[in-house]
């Protein structure tokens, strides 16, 4: 008889960095329960014969603690065993300079998306407003190359690292028309020179190409915190409206306002659907999280939210998340076909309202 068990290895074909022999050979334990990856000390490392690290949560006790924790005992705490050697930890990541973030915030009169809030939606923003959300947020601009006019949200960590600067370019309606990265947009021309060959060791051009973003590369996840998660700081008391992906956040902040008292909303994005992860919702502990999934068919990505939450509440005492199924029960099929979120709904309305009330 098969038994089935909410800890296994990741079937995926992702490696990471094994922290016994520090090669990239990890595989790392999946909850099942979740979709989330365990702390990355729980994995086995492929190099059996040379490595054989193997960390099982269930042999650890880790499996134990987490089930405790459910059932109201959120006094455990999981406690490794001693092990023989030392194990080596995981490369450091590295993060996006402050002085390349820098760079990108100017240029606002070619952005297109900043644009479209001043002139070409249905009500226009003031230029008070739309400051607002560029200086919150740290909006900048792409003016060089094949993502020129694009704007650039940057994922800023609570201890203000930069760890991933996202490049989106939109129409004159704001709809999406191409996603990237900085590091990507800052590897072609005309920011590095394309007559330079290559440095065969990195398969890079070693010469022309920042340090930075060589050493950017390595990191395995590029995407590790929340959009404005450098909010979290600044108002450490106010109440988090979550939403998928950083556009939504800016529209949210547009209509219902800059966090300027204790009671306001703080507007924070994931990134994707994929991204509503544990290792990113834990900086929430303790707040009001307000949740507004995107429409999906059969409202797929509202029951996957919720059902992730109740578990990331019992791992997370003081946390409360709040859903609304408002979207889900009023909007058309056709724009759950599409994918669409509350910003889609917004920006139909008078802004003016919003501030209003």
């Amino acid at each position: 008889m098969n038994k089935e068990y909410r800890y296994s290895l990741d079937r995926s074909n992702k490696k990471y960095y094994c922290p016994e022999c520090n090669k990239k050979k990890f595989v790392l334990y999946v909850d099942t329960k979740t979709d989330e990856y365990l702390p990355q000390e729980f994995g086995r490392c492929d190099r059996e014969s040379k490595c054989a690290y193997h960390l099982n949560p269930y042999r650890e006790g880790y499996a134990k603690m987490i089930w405790m924790q459910e059932n109201g005992n959120n006094s455990s705490k999981w406690k490794p065993q001693q092990r023989n050697s030392q194990p080596k930890s995981a490369p450091e990541p590295s993060f996006i300079p402050n002085e390349v973030l820098e760079k990108t915030l100017q240029g606002y009169e070619k952005n297109v998306f900043i644009q479209n809030l001043l002139k070409n939606v249905a009500f226009p923003f003031e230029h008070k407003e739309v400051e607002g959300v560029i200086s919150q947020y740290y909006l900048g601009t792409v003016l060089e190359g094949y993502r020129a006019g694009g704007i650039t949200f940057p994922y800023i960590d609570k201890s203000g690292n930069v760890r991933a600067v996202q490049v989106k370019q939109f129409d004159k309606e704001n709809h999406t028309t191409g996603t990237d990265f900085l590091h990507s947009v800052y590897s072609k021309p005309p920011f590095i020179d394309n007559s330079s060959p290559f440095d065969k060791e990195t398969g890079f051009r070693r010469q022309i190409l920042p340090d930075w973003i060589i050493k950017y590369r390595n990191n395995d996840l590029k995407v590790s915190c929340l959009f404005g998660e450098h909010l979290l700081s600044e108002y450490p008391f106010n109440p988090i409206a979550l939403v998928e992906a950083p556009k939504t956040a800016i529209y949210g902040t547009l209509y219902f306002g800059l966090p300027e008292s204790s009671k306001a909303l703080i507007w924070l994005a994931v990134y994707n659907k994929s991204s509503f992860s544990f290792e990113k919702i834990k900086v929430l502990e303790g707040r009001e999280v307000f949740i507004f999934p995107d429409l999906s068919k059969d409202g797929i990505t509202y029951k996957e939210w919720e059902t992730k939450t109740k578990q990331f509440e019992k791992r997370l005492p003081g946390t409360r998340f709040i859903f609304s199924d408002l979207l889900e029960r009023l909007a058309p099929n056709e724009l759950k076909e599409k994918g669409a979120d509350i910003a889609d709904i917004l920006i139909k309305m008078d802004w003016r309202r919003f501030k209003s009330n």
